[in-house]
């Protein structure tokens, strides 16, 4: 029966209740699921057979009721078919950002101010005498008219230049960022499941540029035999295809992306598995699995000289531990100047988001 259950409250008892816990639980299946609800709801099922997640109070049924009441899922009456909302698209990408911000150590890093004043969107709360060269919008009139009615007296109002404060900001950098995702089929061989982690980065950045630093600009590429652009929405429907792993083709999206933008501070971010085995002459494809095809990887160290002209840093997320791919990756990386990590399939939110933020606090002049 459904209703209201009273139980004696205890102030240290921080634990959630019945349907936070499956919403959290609910919403990492979908992740893994590419946002199959049905997927997602029968793999529930059986953790709640396993593991009695639910009581004879609060059942699945009730679970599934209050989802659809409180806007995580839309059903469609004539079909039948049951969707996730943008509700639910949100809330994976903040359960992301927590998840991955929860494994950081805590440090004083992560703004994107920099040492230098200057025209930014934060108010310092100190205040300077004018000098020549302010602008007029930089003048604090309350502190001035205070200081004129000091040095003057408030019988004839008087200002002069020696009774101006100018209230500073700070300069604030901006940043575009282009994620480039590796979707080939390499993403889940030999057992393991690269591509959910994929998944969650680009949630979890996606989540902190458009809340934290909402004048920065994330793009979203995802690359197999060719590369193309998805919206930030579309990320928890991401599926690993079968594809050959077309890098250059990513690379040659993501500078075609940055070009367009006006921020002077352009950076990309890859995760791959580190092989390119694919690329497009004309209108066929060349493609070799077998081992680092030097036709291919010229291409690529050819793309990494020209992001260095164009000061387009690359940083190179690996997730593969074969050395001579490793290799191949620190190559790609030295003719580019930028960096690279061989990342854990744990840790690879971690390195990432310490890399995202310790490059807004570079001075730019």
């Amino acid at each position: 029966m459904k209703g209201f259950h009273f139980s004696h409250f205890d102030p240290n008892d921080q634990s959630k209740s019945t349907f936070d816990k499956l919403l959290d639980l609910f919403m990492q299946l979908l992740t893994y699921t590419s946002g199959d609800v049905s997927e997602a709801l029968n793999w529930l099922t059986q953790l709640d057979k396993k593991y009695q997640l639910t009581n004879e109070e609060y059942g699945l049924g009730d679970f599934i009721d209050d989802l659809k009441e409180k806007g995580y899922l839309d059903e469609n009456n004539q079909t039948g078919e049951i969707r996730i909302t943008p509700k639910t698209e949100q809330g994976i990408r903040k359960r992301s950002l927590e998840e991955i911000f929860g494994k950081l150590k805590k440090t004083k890093s992560g703004e994107h101010s920099t040492f230098k004043p200057g025209l930014g969107d934060d108010i310092n709360p100190e205040t300077r005498p004018f000098q020549f060269g302010d602008m007029l919008e930089q003048i604090d009139f309350v502190s001035s008219i205070r200081n004129a009615q000091i040095n003057h007296g408030i019988e004839a109002f008087s200002m002069n230049e020696d009774d101006l404060e100018i209230r500073e900001t700070d300069f604030k950098t901006q940043t575009s960022t282009v994620l480039m995702i590796d979707i080939s089929h390499s993403m889940i061989l030999y057992g393991e499941d690269r591509i959910t982690p994929a998944k969650k980065v680009a949630m979890a950045l996606s989540e902190l540029i458009t809340t934290k630093y909402p004048k920065d600009t994330l793009d979203i590429v995802v690359f197999g035999n060719d590369a193309w652009m998805v919206e930030i929405k579309d990320i928890p429907y991401l599926q690993v295809g079968p594809y050959h792993t077309n890098t250059i083709a990513g690379l040659e999206l993501a500078m075609d992306i940055l070009r367009r933008r006006k921020n002077p501070n352009k950076q990309i971010f890859m995760i791959t598995d580190g092989k390119p085995t694919c690329m497009k002459v004309g209108k066929r494809y060349y493609k070799n699995s077998f081992g680092l095809d030097r036709k291919i990887t010229n291409r690529c160290l050819n793309l990494a000289a020209q992001c260095k002209k164009l000061k387009l840093p690359i940083t190179t997320f690996m997730i593969a531990s074969d050395p001579y791919l490793q290799r191949f990756v620190t190559e790609f990386t030295e003719t580019n100047n930028g960096k690279a990590f061989f990342a854990t399939l744990d840790k690879l939110g971690a390195f990432i988001f310490k890399d995202f933020e310790s490059g807004k606090r570079k001075t730019v002049y």
